[in-house]
């Protein structure tokens, strides 16, 4: 799906890719944006966004349901502003969840190599150490 998005064709073709076709209809030039050192790397990282947002939020947000609605009326009863109910009573009773979804991140987003050979094949300043080790194979 994000190769079509990035998908690029020569000047006076049809754009086919997202990107391009709503860059090229409000009047702009459509870009090789995979090749472009700054910003194939920002959209590689668009892309690991992506992946990892609906993890995150379905593992956080039972959490946060988690947290027993005493606690929070207590905290209002007590004068506390949703500031630091947030900071102060939520954020120490998810702190255990928030330390795995990180974790689990790290280390999807260190196993990034599949995401980089397809979109870029590691051309474009976008090469990661799995990259150099499969070449050398």
């Amino acid at each position: 799906i994000w190769k079509f998005i990035y998908e690029y064709r020569g000047e006076g073709q049809v754009q086919i890719g997202l990107l391009n076709a709503i860059i090229q209809f409000f009047g702009g030039q459509p870009q090789v944006w995979i090749s472009l050192p700054f910003w194939n790397n920002f959209f590689l990282m668009v892309i690991l966004i992506w992946i990892q947002t609906g993890f995150a939020m379905v593992i956080l947000s039972s959490a946060l349901r988690g947290i027993p609605e005493e606690t929070i009326e207590a905290a209002v009863i007590d004068g506390a502003n949703p500031f630091q109910i947030f900071w102060k009573i939520m954020v120490p009773q998810i702190w255990g969840t928030i330390a795995v979804v990180w974790t689990t991140i790290t280390i999807l987003v260190l196993k990034v190599f599949d995401i980089v050979l397809t979109m870029t094949n590691g051309q474009w300043n976008s090469q990661v150490l799995a990259n150099l080790m499969f070449d050398w194979m």
